[in-house]
């Protein structure tokens, strides 16, 4: 009898355990948007989900961006072409980062991004200098400092037009970078 129960607790520890350990989802540690099992996600978890994870429950709790895939035992993969940064989520409309094409679309997207962030500051700057310009009741000192501003807003901007325009030259003309190209 004794062997008998010995022989059901190894049938049970050697044959079933491990079935039934591994019945259950596996989960990741973390997700590539910051929410580690067992910790609150992070505020911006919500929009990271729904760039890299649009498939994926709303519910941080329902662990679907962290479900381990049984036949490849991986973490789940992001969406193809989505890149999520603290400027939102960036899309490539390319299937991968992989693909050719990919990198030169990012930068295109940073550059407008960039071009954007240099166009309106020397827009700021340029009515800035102006005020000053406007204001200074013939006074030498405000008038060189306007003068100054208003120099230094258009060098920027056409320095910000020669870099933006060096860089897709160089990419699409000179090394026909793929993404480049119109």
């Amino acid at each position: 009898m004794r062997r008998f129960f010995l022989f059901a607790i190894f049938f049970f520890l050697i044959l079933l355990l491990p079935k039934v350990i591994f019945a259950q989802n596996r989960l990741a540690s973390c997700d590539l948007c910051g929410y580690c099992q067992g910790q609150t996600p992070p505020q911006n978890w919500e929009k990271c989900r729904a760039c890299l994870y649009p498939e994926a429950s709303s519910k941080p709790e329902a662990g679907d961006t962290l479900k381990v895939d049984e036949e490849t035992h991986l973490p789940p993969t992001p969406y193809p072409g989505r890149w999520y940064t603290f400027l939102g989520c960036i899309s490539t409309n390319l299937g991968s980062f992989e693909s050719p094409g990919a990198a030169a679309s990012v930068v295109q997207l940073l550059l407008n991004i960039i071009f954007s962030f240099v166009g309106g500051a020397s827009l700021l700057s340029l009515l800035y200098g102006a005020f000053i310009l406007l204001t200074s009741q013939s006074n030498p000192e405000k008038i060189n400092q306007g003068k100054r501003i208003v120099f230094g807003a258009i060098a920027g901007l056409i320095f910000t037009f020669l870099a933006v325009f060096l860089v897709n030259f160089l990419g699409e003309k000179v090394l026909r970078l793929p993404g480049f190209t119109q």
